[in-house]
C-alpha cells in the first residue's frame, strides 16, 4: 500500500521534458450528464462519528464513518443526473450481464456524494498533474527502465488502438497471464480505454482454470507472459471460440503462429486506427459499466468473475488514499514495490489505481520474488510503504529469527532487550500513551533502525498486511522490532479495502475502521456482538459475471452485500474478524465452532507447526491435522522434507536430534509428539466448552502448499480441498464412533 516518507527522495525527480498535453485530439470531457442514474430513495438510519458509535437497528448494527449530522436518513441520492443514449433509468444496484448498467450508490453530501470518474478521466487527470513524474520502473539487464506518466499514458493509448485493431469487442475480456510488469499495467488499462475487460488470471493456474476464465469472460485476447504461460493457451486455444489473438510480453517469441505477436509487434498494430476511433468508445464509457472482472480464488467452488466499474476502481481508489493520508506526487512521490498478483484485487487496487490516482511510482519486483529476491528489490527501492500478505510477514520472521539465532550471545540478548522494549512501548502508544521511553530510543538506534535497513523498509511509514488471517505472534513480533503491520480488510466484492488501519489509529487483531463514505452492518448480532460483517457505499461491486443466483446471495435486497465473514465492533469502532460463516465447524451436537482462532492458538503453542487445521463437522468431537515447518524449494514451491533452521532448534531446545519431517513422523519422535500434545492440552484448557477441545491429531508428512492444492494464490487454506486430499486420515480420526474418554489429545497412529 502506499504511504508518505519523510526521507529524501532523489529517484523521483521530474524528467526534464517539454510541457505536453495529455488530450489526444477531440479528448472528452464526461459530464455529469451522460448517464442516468435516476435511484429511487433507500433510506438506512446511521449515527454521528465524533467517536464512533454502534447502533442498533432492526437486528443489526451499523457502523458508519464520516457523517456530520446525527441520527439522520441518507438516501441514495438523485443529486447527479447521467444520461445515456436512449438507456432507460437504471433502477437496480446489481447485474449480471457484462453490458449491463447498475445505479451508483450516491450519497447526498460527503465522500459518497463525489461526481464519478471513468477510468479514462483519471488516467487524463494523472497525466495532466504528475506528467513528467516517473510511473513505472522496471529492472532489466541490470538497469532500471522507467516510463513517466506522460509516457505511460501514451503506452496505454497505443495498446488501446491496438486492441481495436486485433478486434476487440464491447465488453469482451482481455486476459492477462504473467508476472506484475508494465506491460501488465498496460494491457489492463489499454483493454479498458478500448472498451473491453480488463481480466487478469493467476500465473498459477492450470490450462483447465485458463480456460474456464477466458471462456467466461469471452476472451479475445490473450496476453501471456513468456513460452511456460503460452503453452496453457495453445493446450486450450481450439476452446476459445472468440479468441482473436495471443500477445506475449516477458520474452521474445520462441515459435511464429498466425494471431501470436510478439509485445513490440502488438504495439505497432494501432498505429494506423485514426484517434477518433478510440474516442468514440471511450465516449460511449459509462461510470456505471464494467471494465475489469476480478475473479475470485475459488477456493469455495468454481471461481465467480467479480465485476467491477469505472466507478468502483476510481471512487474506491480516491477514498481509500485519502483515508490513508497519502500525499500527491506534487508534495512527495510515494514509492512501492509490485510483486503481489496483479490478479488480485489487493495488488491491483494498490499498485494500478491507488498509484495512478496520487501519482506514486511503482517499481516492478523480479519474477522470482517470492522465492528469496523480493528483500534485494526492497533494500534497493526503499519503499515507502509495503503490502504483504500474512504469508510474506510470516517468511520474513522466520528468516531474521534464523539469521538472530546464529548471533553471538551478546547480540542475541541486546535484540531481546530491544525487542522487549519495543514491544511494550509500542502496545503502550497503540492504547494511547504518547511518552517515548529512554530506553526505547536507544534500542532504535542499535537494534530497531538496522533491523529496517536490512529489509529495505528504512523509509516505509506503513506496513499492511490483508488478504488472509495473520496470528498475533507475528504482529507482536514486528510490533516488538518498532515495524506495526498494519491490518485492512475487504474483499474482491467490495474493490478491494473496506476497513484500514493507521499508524496512529491500530489495534492489534483489529482490521481498523472502515474508509471514508463506507458503511458496516453487523447482521444479527449475537450476545457478545457477532454477528455477518455486510458492506455499503460505492465501493460494492455489480455481480458476479452471468451469475445470478450468486450475485442475489451475495447482495439482499438492501442492497447490503453479505461477506460471509463473522466479526464485530469493540466500543472505539474497530473492527474484528472472528470467523468465517463457511468455515464453521458445526458439530454433530449441533455447537457452532469458528475453527480460525483454535488453529491459531496451536500455531502458537508448538511453534514447530506451520499449518494446522481443525476438523469436526458433523462429529462428535474435534481433531486437527498438523504440517511442520519446513524449507520450501525456490524453483518449485514444493515443500521439502528438511525442517527449517528455526524448527530445528526447537527441537534441539526439546532434547530431539531429527531434522527432517520424514524422521519425525517415522520415529514418532517422543520429544516432538510430547511438545505438540503439551501445547494442544494447553490451548484445550482454554476452550470454551468441551465441544471446542481437540481430542484426536495427526502429523502430515507434507506442508500445504499452493503446488500441492491445499493453499489458494494468497495462501488461504482451502480447507475443502484439504478435507478430501486427506480424507482417509479423517476418517481414521472417527473409525471409532464414540468420543475418546481420556481428557488428553492423542495424536493419530499411522
Amino acid at each position: 500500500m502506499l504511504c508518505e516518507s519523510d526521507a529524501p527522495m532523489a529517484l523521483v525527480e521530474p524528467v526534464p521534458t517539454p510541457h505536453f498535453n495529455s488530450d489526444p485530439p477531440g479528448s472528452c470531457e464526461v459530464s455529469l450528464d451522460d448517464v442516468l442514474l435516476n435511484s429511487p430513495a433507500r433510506t438506512v438510519e446511521v449515527h454521528s462519528i465524533g467517536a464512533v458509535e454502534d447502533t442498533q437497528m432492526e437486528g443489526h448494527q451499523v457502523n458508519t464513518r464520516g457523517f456530520k449530522a446525527d441520527n439522520f436518513l441518507i438516501q441514495d441520492a438523485e443529486c447527479f443526473s447521467f444520461k445515456p443514449a436512449s438507456s432507460p433509468p437504471t433502477s437496480s444496484v446489481w447485474t449480471t450481464r457484462p453490458d449491463g448498467e447498475v445505479r451508483l450508490r450516491m450519497e447526498e453530501q460527503g465522500a459518497g456524494s463525489e461526481a464519478p470518474k471513468m477510468v479514462h478521466e483519471l488516467f487524463q487527470e494523472a497525466a495532466r498533474k504528475y506528467g513528467d513524474y516517473y510511473a513505472l520502473a522496471s529492472k532489466k539487464g541490470g538497469q532500471w527502465t522507467k516510463l513517466t506518466y506522460k509516457m505511460y499514458y501514451d503506452e496505454c493509448w497505443k495498446a488501446a488502438k491496438s486492441f481495436l485493431k486485433l478486434g476487440l469487442e464491447r465488453f469482451h475480456g482481455v486476459c492477462i497471464l504473467g508476472f506484475n510488469a508494465a506491460e501488465w499495467f498496460i494491457a489492463d488499462i489499454g483493454a479498458i480505454l478500448a472498451g473491453g475487460l480488463a481480466v487478469g488470471i493467476y500465473t498459477t493456474s492450470s490450462p483447465e482454470a485458463c480456460h474456464y476464465v477466458a471462456e467466461n469472460c469471452s476472451a479475445n485476447v490473450l496476453v501471456v507472459e513468456n513460452q511456460k504461460q503460452l503453452q496453457k493457451i495453445l493446450e486450450i486455444e481450439h476452446k476459445l471460440p472468440h479468441l482473436k489473438a495471443i500477445i506475449q510480453y516477458g520474452e521474445e517469441l520462441k515459435e511464429q503462429r498466425p494471431n501470436l505477436y510478439s509485445w513490440s509487434e502488438f504495439m505497432d498494430l494501432g498505429k494506423d486506427v485514426p484517434d477518433t476511433q478510440l474516442h468514440e468508445i471511450i465516449e460511449s464509457q459509462k461510470p456505471n459499466q464494467c471494465c475489469t472482472l476480478i475473479y475470485t480464488s475459488g477456493t469455495t467452488g468454481q471461481p465467480k468473475g467479480v465485476m467491477l466499474s469505472h466507478d468502483n476502481l476510481t471512487w474506491t481508489a480516491s477514498v481509500a488514499g485519502r483515508s490513508m493520508m497519502l500525499r500527491d506526487a506534487t508534495e512527495k512521490q510515494e514509492v512501492v514495490v509490485s510483486y503481489l498478483p496483479l490478479s488480485h484485487i489487493a495488488a491491483q487496487i494498490s499498485d494500478i489505481w491507488l498509484a495512478m490516482t496520487f501519482g506514486a511510482q511503482v517499481y516492478f519486483a523480479q519474477p522470482n520474488a517470492l522465492k528469496g529476491t523480493l528483500v534485494d528489490t526492497l533494500r534497493e527501492v526503499k519503499p515507502t510503504a509495503f503490502l504483504g500478505v500474512p504469508r510474506v510477514w510470516e517468511k520474513m520472521e522466520e528468516k531474521m529469527k534464523s539469521i538472530g539465532a546464529k548471533s553471538s550471545a551478546l547480540r542475541r540478548k541486546v535484540a531481546s532487550w530491544a525487542k522487549g522494549v519495543g514491544l511494550q512501548t509500542n502496545l503502550k502508544q497503540m492504547n494511547g500513551h504518547s511518552e517515548v521511553p529512554v530506553n526505547f530510543r536507544l534500542a532504535r538506534h542499535l537494534v530497531y533502525k538496522k533491523v529496517r535497513k536490512a529489509i529495505g523498509l528504512d523509509r516505509c511509514t506503513r506496513c499492511y498486511t490483508g488478504a488472509a488471517p495473520i496470528t498475533r505472534e507475528t504482529l507482536e513480533f514486528f510490533l516488538s522490532l518498532n515495524i506495526p503491520v498494519l491490518e485492512m480488510y475487504g474483499m474482491s466484492e467490495s474493490s478491494g479495502p473496506h476497513t484500514i488501519s493507521l499508524p496512529h489509529a491500530f489495534k492489534l487483531s483489529s482490521c481498523g475502521k472502515e474508509i471514508t463514505g463506507c458503511r458496516t452492518l453487523i447482521h444479527q448480532p449475537d450476545g457478545d456482538g457477532n454477528g455477518e460483517i455486510c458492506f455499503s457505499g460505492r465501493h460494492i461491486f455489480m455481480g458476479y459475471l452471468n451469475m445470478e443466483e450468486k450475485t442475489k446471495e451475495a447482495i439482499d435486497e438492501g442492497g447490503w452485500l453479505h461477506s460471509g465473514d463473522l466479526g464485530k465492533h469493540d466500543k472505539d469502532g474497530f473492527l474484528y474478524i472472528t470467523g468465517r460463516i463457511k468455515e464453521l465447524i458445526i458439530t454433530a451436537g449441533g455447537e457452532n465452532i469458528p475453527p480460525v482462532p483454535i488453529e491459531d492458538a496451536v500455531k502458537e503453542a508448538v511453534p514447530i507447526i506451520s499449518n494446522a487445521m481443525l476438523v469436526g463437522d458433523k462429529a462428535k468431537f474435534l481433531t486437527m491435522l498438523l504440517t511442520l515447518k519446513c524449507n520450501i524449494d525456490v524453483e518449485t514451491g514444493e515443500p521439502e522434507d528438511d525442517l527449517t533452521p528455526e524448527a530445528i532448534e526447537y527441537c534441539q531446545k526439546l532434547g530431539s536430534k531429527a531434522t527432517k519431517v520424514s524422521e519425525i513422523i517415522s520415529s514418532k519422535d517422543k520429544a516432538v509428539y510430547a511438545a505438540i500434545q503439551k501445547g494442544i492440552a494447553a490451548v484445550n484448557e482454554g476452550a470454551a466448552s468441551n465441544a471446542q477441545k481437540v481430542q484426536k491429531w495427526a502429523l502430515l508428512e507434507k506442508d500445504f502448499s499452493l503446488r500441492g492444492g491445499e493453499l489458494g494464490p494468497t495462501m488461504k487454506l482451502k480447507r475443502s480441498a484439504v478435507a478430501q486430499k486427506y480424507k482417509e486420515q479423517i476418517a481414521q480420526f472417527y473409525a471409532d464412533t464414540e468420543s475418546p474418554t481420556t481428557p488428553e489429545p492423542t495424536p493419530l497412529q499411522q
